[in-house]
């Protein structure tokens, strides 16, 4: 069976900056904004929010839809963008 490939697309792409961008937007630290993940029930850690915002991690449905809660945006917003938001 052959490796499945851990590439991010253009949709990942611009769901990690989109992220990054609303979370400096904020005011918010890597660190708060993964403490805020956390407690809505998604345990994620300030390296593990860094390396989705590099899109050196994939962002997965759980993690999208936490990080949109604790951004207080839909997770579509994420998905189209900063203008989207």
């Amino acid at each position: 069976m052959a490796a499945r490939s851990l590439e991010i697309g253009p949709a990942g792409m611009q769901t990690a900056r989109t992220i990054e961008i609303l979370r400096t937007e904020r005011g918010l630290a890597q660190r708060e904004l993964a403490a805020r993940v956390t407690g809505f029930g998604r345990p994620m850690t300030n390296t593990m929010l860094s390396r989705i915002e590099r899109a050196q991690r994939r962002c997965d449905i759980d993690d999208l839809v936490a990080l949109a809660q604790a951004l207080s945006v839909s997770p579509l917003a994420l998905l189209q963008g900063p203008s989207a938001a």
